[in-house]
């Protein structure tokens, strides 16, 4: 992949065995986005650390697990949402099913529901804990990305044993050809510039 590659975790990180810490191993272009608390995701924070990780790697794909495709779905609104190349978001979590299950809160606002600026393609699960497969697919269509099912599959995390996951590398490989062709896509002019070729 030609593209620098963002990987996104979500709550308490991504740790040892997970397969983004293989993603960071086996791509030279790919680069953790670090937060300062892994444990106590606060939205503002998280989100001013990704536009930062962006700003930087303008065109980047993003790679985004679990809370962090929540995150990740804030830039919709971000001064930056026009420098992100695409998404692959993988396993979006409910932030009140969240907090349910670790009970406690999370203070990490609403699931935007925005359409994404930029191409994105979602990955779900049949019996993922942290979100319903229907809820899945309603988030998908109300972002207007692709929803890949991958079956009965968790959480797509460890602990459902995804270790080294090179199906998601084709599907980021895929996600970065969507990529290529929104960028070469013409641009439609603004109403101010119709009326000056008048």
């Amino acid at each position: 992949m030609t593209r620098p590659v963002l990987v996104v975790p979500g709550l308490n990180g991504s740790g040892e065995g997970h397969w983004q810490r293989f993603w960071l191993e086996d791509f030279d272009e790919a680069q953790l986005v670090e937060q300062a608390d892994w444990s106590n995701p606060d939205a503002t924070r998280w989100q001013q650390g990704l536009e930062q990780a962006v700003r930087a790697n303008p065109g980047a794909i993003i790679v985004a697990h679990s809370l962090g495709t929540i995150l990740v779905a804030r830039l919709a609104r971000s001064s930056v949402a026009s420098l992100v190349g695409g998404a692959l978001l993988v396993a979006p979590a409910d932030i009140e099913r969240t907090s349910a299950l670790h009970a406690r809160s999370y203070e990490f606002g609403r699931i935007p529901t925005e359409r994404l600026p930029f191409p994105a393609t979602v990955v779900a699960s049949r019996d993922d804990v942290y979100m319903s497969l229907d809820k899945a697919i309603l988030l998908a269509k109300s972002w207007q990305a692709p929803l890949v099912d991958i079956g009965y599959v968790g959480h797509v995390n460890v602990a459902s044993g995804f270790g080294r996951w090179v199906e998601g590398y084709e599907l980021a490989r895929q996600v970065a050809e969507q990529a290529d062709r929104w960028q070469e896509r013409p641009r439609r002019a603004t109403p101010e510039a119709q009326l000056r070729s008048l």
